[in-house]
């Protein structure tokens, strides 16, 4: 999501003195140089965006870092907010900010980077991309076997290398028997992954890539990811949580009562319902605060089960039992159980200018109220890494949230002799915003309905004068009010 507030650009600068060490790019020198490059590193950045600031000093530091190293890996940047570098950002379908893409081979080929963002990591990171994607076996963890080191499947296994260097190590063989776990049975092209954890190999012989990246990234996962205080389990966590797959976590007090039963239990409804689309992980509730309180649940709801699908759709089971598993489980994969919404409770007053709106009556007072209406989606957590949260409390938020709210109710007191029109606001914070009415990447965020149910969203920085208009020019009227557009002193 992104944050819209000005960073301060002293905070981002260099020293006076210091050099620079990320290449700027723009509009005029952008394909020149990065033809010229074998692999080459773009950041595309907006300089509003406030976690901005503390990536840049990271990105910096990376790039004097690696600066040295032989040969010189190259870090730019090119500002993806100006009007000049837009043709750029959309050809690289920058959604986001900042995003990092990884160009090779003079940019014929494009890769995002998935990967950290301290300064140290980034520089292992960016090692690893330059070195061989791809080595004679020294340690196994996913392994090639080929009759000879050419031909369409190998070039297949190296691409998948490639893609996923960072994430995995790669080895490749012509002698099966190096296999552990015996290779007598291979007799063709073999992709074996080698694990530490569930059946500690699956064979894979698809060389097609995208069939090949699905079999690495389910095989490589558990059935059951642990979320503890081990670090050597949270790689498997990161990877949990960006599966495509719909999520079912288990939050338990590993040490109060029945956790054996409780983890038993779970792993055998893990195990049946493997290969479904649903992801498992069970959680101790003391290592995983950070998601319980991104999620807004408490410890007093616990043992808890919670499902959330790729839609946002949340399914709850709090307070259970080791033997309410299975059957609840199995009342969600046959579509009847009813989703969560998290909703503050409808306020008893309501009589502002600006009308609050929470999730249980947003229908209500929103789409079946017959009004044209603007919805402020006001307040919003930002990205959760589980452990890192950014801008997580609303007076962090407030900072860029505060600009708008008097807009707002401006335009609300403006409109108030008009019955026909509704401004009205929504924390996200507290309230889930169903994702397929709204697209909220970013707050605050602005969303404009008329009477007959079209749904428009208000780009940009708004105006006062700028939000009457946008409210004036799409709604659906008999007689036009027109609103008062002077200012009230008092606000």
């Amino acid at each position: 999501m992104l944050v819209p507030f000005l960073c301060n650009a002293g905070l981002v600068s260099a020293e006076e003195g210091e050099p620079v060490h990320v290449l700027t790019l723009d509009h005029s020198n952008f394909t020149d140089i990065v033809s010229k490059h074998n692999f080459i590193v773009v950041k595309f950045y907006a300089p509003w965006y406030a976690p901005q600031c503390i990536h840049s000093f990271s990105y910096e530091k990376a790039a004097s870092i690696l600066s040295s190293h032989d040969p010189p890996i190259i870090l730019a940047k090119i500002d993806a907010n100006d009007e000049a570098n837009e043709a750029l950002a959309d050809e690289f379908d920058i959604r986001a900010f900042p995003t990092l893409k990884i160009l090779r081979n003079g940019g014929k080929n494009i890769q995002e980077y998935k990967g950290p963002h301290e300064a140290d990591r980034i520089v292992a990171y960016m090692k690893k991309q330059v070195a061989p994607a791809s080595v004679a076996i020294k340690s196994i963890l996913i392994v090639g076997i080929f009759q000879q080191f050419s031909g369409e499947e190998f070039d297949n296994f190296t691409a998948l290398a490639e893609n996923l260097r960072f994430d995995y190590k790669f080895g490749r063989t012509l002698d099966a028997k190096l296999l552990p776990k015996g290779g007598s049975s291979v007799d063709r092209p073999t992709v074996r992954l080698i694990k530490p954890f569930d059946e500690l190999f699956v064979d894979f012989q698809d060389f097609n890539v995208d069939a090949l990246e699905k079999f690495v990234e389910e095989a490589s996962l558990p059935i059951v990811t642990l979320f503890d205080k081990d670090p050597s389990n949270h790689p498997f966590v990161i990877k949990f949580f960006n599966s495509p797959n719909a999520k079912a976590m288990l939050f338990l007090n590993f040490t109060g009562d029945h956790v054996d039963s409780f983890k038993s239990k779970f792993h055998d409804v893990a195990l049946h319902n493997k290969g479904k689309g649903i992801s498992f992980l069970i959680a101790d509730v003391e290592a995983s605060q950070g998601p319980l309180e991104y999620f807004g649940f408490k410890d007093d709801l616990v043992p808890l089960l919670f499902i959330l699908k790729n839609d946002g759709q949340k399914y709850l089971k709090p307070n259970l039992e080791p033997e309410h598993i299975a059957p609840w489980l199995k009342q969600y994969t046959g579509g009847n159980l009813k989703p969560f919404i998290k909703s503050e409770p409808i306020p008893e007053t309501n009589n502002e200018p600006v009308k609050v709106v929470v999730a249980e009556s947003l229908h209500d007072m929103v789409f079946n109220s017959g009004k044209n209406g603007v919805l402020g989606c006001l307040f919003g957590r930002e990205y959760v890494n589980f452990g890192v949260l950014i801008c997580k409390e609303k007076r962090e938020i407030e900072k860029f949230v505060i600009k708008l709210a008097p807009i707002l109710e401006e335009v609300a007191v403006s409109f108030e002799n008009d019955t026909d029109v509704l401004i009205a606001k929504l924390d996200a914070t507290e309230n889930d915003i169903p994702s397929d009415n709204f697209e909220v990447q970013g707050y605050p965020t602005l969303y404009f309905k008329s009477t007959s149910g079209i749904l428009l969203k208000c780009d940009g920085n708004k105006t006062k004068e700028e939000i009457i208009d946008f409210i004036q020019k799409n709604r659906d009227q008999t007689v036009k009010v027109q609103p008062d557009t002077t200012v009230n002193d008092e606000l």
